[in-house]
């Protein structure tokens, strides 16, 4: 269209088998679907879906990688070369049985002749969903602009990744917001921190201390040293702006309480751990998107109302880890303005810092009633 300067993101509806033989018959090649060069020339074993024994050999009903459905094949046991995906298999065949009827445990058996249809059902679903979640991890991992890593796991159900979040490192601005201020001074100090230093000329004291972890208390601002800084890299001042500097797992929550976030590392009292990113709307439109939240039982706007009530950030469809860190009235996380690139005291950007040391393996959790948050 000329004169058009945008793009358009439109959700393909077409299933993934059906790409795949698209892919197939023009002879493309397309690795976000399993189609490379080596999959159209030869047969990998994607995932195992069912399995019989017939004159006493066992079979497995076997899913190629690159290939659709309709090209399964029935293989001995001898013939495949993936004693990962076998593991996986019998795994997801013990854990469906094990559950039983009305929460009595079954018997698993090792030498049954076929499978029932449901059982193979829910091998190849769960199949599916292993799938899914490392596609959806490995996206994570390119996206972020962090060193640490995200994981991604759902022991409890055959829940995928979210259909509609788009993974971000920092504020999407609404049309109209500008998230920097244009900026273009900063501190001339050759040590920070320094007499002149961000913090003191903006009025308040430096927030971290020689461990670089929080010495000042919720509600205080937090002055970090801008692109425009004579100070490297390696300031003492420069810490939110670095990201997460821990690995963590977004894992599906055993309550009901949907995905949730642990620490794959300790956690040390006063660290930084992540921001809390969306977009940045007007007051005026997180009302409006708010009715709709409620209506659907959950809502992520936070607003920025450390000076006025003129934005909010809303990270229900763009954020990042944050997007999935449950609410406790009892959180290891506190939130707290941080001023970097943009000293507009209506954009601050969000930070969460621990409040204690949170263990390996800990979920993460903040209050949603702390100030500047709707429910």
């Amino acid at each position: 269209m000329e004169g058009w300067r945008g793009a358009w993101y439109v959700p393909c509806l077409a299933s993934l088998e059906t790409l795949q033989e698209l892919c197939r018959k023009e002879n493309l090649t397309c690795k976000s679907i399993g189609i490379t060069n080596r999959s159209l020339k030869s047969y990998e074993v994607e995932y195992l879906c069912d399995y019989k024994v017939e004159e006493g050999k066992a079979y497995y009903l076997v899913k190629w990688k690159g290939w659709p459905e309709s090209s399964n094949t029935w293989e001995p046991r001898k013939h495949l070369n993936c004693p990962l995906l076998v593991q996986n298999f019998l795994r997801d065949r013990n854990e469906y049985l094990s559950r039983g009827r009305e929460g009595k445990a079954m018997k698993v058996r090792n030498h049954v002749k076929t499978l029932k249809p449901a059982i193979a059902d829910y091998i190849v679903k769960k199949a599916k969903q292993r799938i899914a979640l490392q596609r959806w991890k490995e996206e994570l991992n390119r996206k972020k602009n962090h060193k640490a890593m995200i994981l991604v796991e759902n022991t409890v159900d055959l829940e995928g990744p979210p259909l509609d979040f788009y993974y971000i490192n920092e504020y999407k601005p609404a049309p109209g917001i500008n998230v920097l201020n244009g900026i273009t001074t900063g501190c001339e100090c050759a040590d920070c921190p320094a007499e002149k230093c961000c913090p003191k000329e903006a009025g308040f004291i430096l927030a971290y201390n020689k461990r670089k972890k929080l010495k000042i208390q919720p509600g205080l601002p937090i002055y970090e040293c801008n692109s425009y800084c004579r100070c490297g890299p390696d300031c003492p001042n420069r810490i939110v702006q670095k990201g997460t500097p821990y690995s963590l797992c977004i894992f599906r929550t055993n309550n009901g309480r949907g995905w949730g976030v642990k620490t794959l590392q300790k956690i040390k009292t006063n660290s930084f751990v992540m921001e809390y990113v969306g977009e940045v709307i007007t007051s005026e439109e997180a009302e409006r998107r708010g009715q709709l939240y409620d209506n659907q039982g959950n809502t992520y706007l936070f607003d920025l109302d450390y000076d006025s009530d003129e934005f909010t950030v809303d990270a229900a469809r763009y954020g990042n880890v944050s997007h999935f860190v449950n609410h406790s009235c009892d959180p290891n996380l506190q939130v707290f303005n941080v001023f970097i690139d943009n000293l507009d005291l209506r954009l601050p950007r969000i930070a969460l810092f621990s409040t204690r040391t949170i263990k390996a393996g800990e979920e993460l959790t903040f209050d949603y009633q702390m100030k500047g948050l709707h429910i």
